[in-house]
């Protein structure tokens, strides 16, 4: 009587087991086209937020000399190496989708 369970069990239910995982595994690991179009819109945001802050800041400073900004300093290379990287990457993907 046992066998009549364990056996449908190791040739049916553990197949579908590991094959309903494998699926699942495949299609998580993707990204949407809607996805990418919300993180472009979201990295073009956030590039106009920090020209913004640049602008604010420079004009504060302006205004009152004992202003310290509260960044490192204002459009250096160290503060925008990952932000001319993530560029390039966007370009090399439009370059690719085109």
């Amino acid at each position: 009587m046992e066998e009549v369970i364990i056996i449908p069990a190791i040739f049916i239910g553990l197949p579908w087991l590991i094959l309903h995982y494998v699926t699942k595994w495949k299609t998580a690991a993707t990204i949407t086209g809607d996805d990418e179009a919300l993180l472009e819109e979201m990295y073009n945001l956030a590039k106009r937020l920090d020209e913004r802050m640049d602008t604010v800041e420079r004009l504060v400073q302006h205004d009152h000399a004992d202003f310290k900004p509260a960044r490192l300093v204002q459009n250096s290379e160290e503060d925008n190496a990952q932000l001319k990287e993530l560029e390039k990457l966007v370009a090399e993907k439009k370059g690719a989708a085109s």
